[in-house]
């Protein structure tokens, strides 16, 4: 069930797409044209485990979908600063990221955008659907007044760092961690 604060975008049109009466080309040969963005619903959970596990950095770390995973999902869909983003395609969820506001002090009183668990359907890796992602998250923060986004990635993800940087990001900070 979508909650009242989420929000669906429409597909963009598509210039090169085929006029009435002709047959719909592939969705997966021009895929930004057809993207669809939602708020993620219980019944994605199992799809949205299995993109965040499709590697074997993460695998390990995420498991298979389990009572943990639904737990969170329903911590996530009860805070109004947290959203589970899925991204479809053709009526298949091909994507999902993780956003959270987080209302700060530091930067005169600055809400910051964290975007996690970014990932896209390794079929449509570097076809623009990661680049589509993080614009939409961009402008889902500044709706928000988030003055800033951040993000972690793993030291061994360099494509993805590749990827951040040539969307402006910047490696400024050193990030720890601590098993709790």
């Amino acid at each position: 069930m979508l909650r009242s604060r989420d929000v669906t975008t429409s597909p963009a049109p598509d210039p090169g797409a085929p006029s009435a009466g002709t047959a719909p080309a592939d969705p997966f040969s021009r895929p930004t044209a057809e993207l669809v963005f939602r708020t993620a619903v219980a019944s994605d959970l199992p799809r949205v485990v299995a993109l965040i596990a499709d590697d074997a950095i993460a695998r390990a770390r995420t498991g298979q979908v389990g009572p943990e995973h639904e737990a969170a999902f329903a911590a996530i869909d009860a805070d109004p600063n947290n959203a589970l983003v899925v991204v479809e395609l053709g009526g298949e969820v091909v994507g999902t990221m993780q956003l959270t506001v987080i209302p700060g002090i530091s930067r005169r009183g600055a809400s910051r955008l964290l975007v996690e668990a970014v990932r896209v359907d390794r079929r449509l890796r570097g076809r623009g659907v990661g680049r589509a992602l993080m614009a939409w998250a961009h402008a889902w923060g500044r709706e928000r007044g988030c003055a800033l986004a951040q993000l972690t990635s793993d030291k061994q993800r360099e494509d993805a760092h590749r990827f951040y940087r040539s969307l402006g990001y910047e490696q400024s900070h050193e990030g720890f961690k601590l098993a709790l």
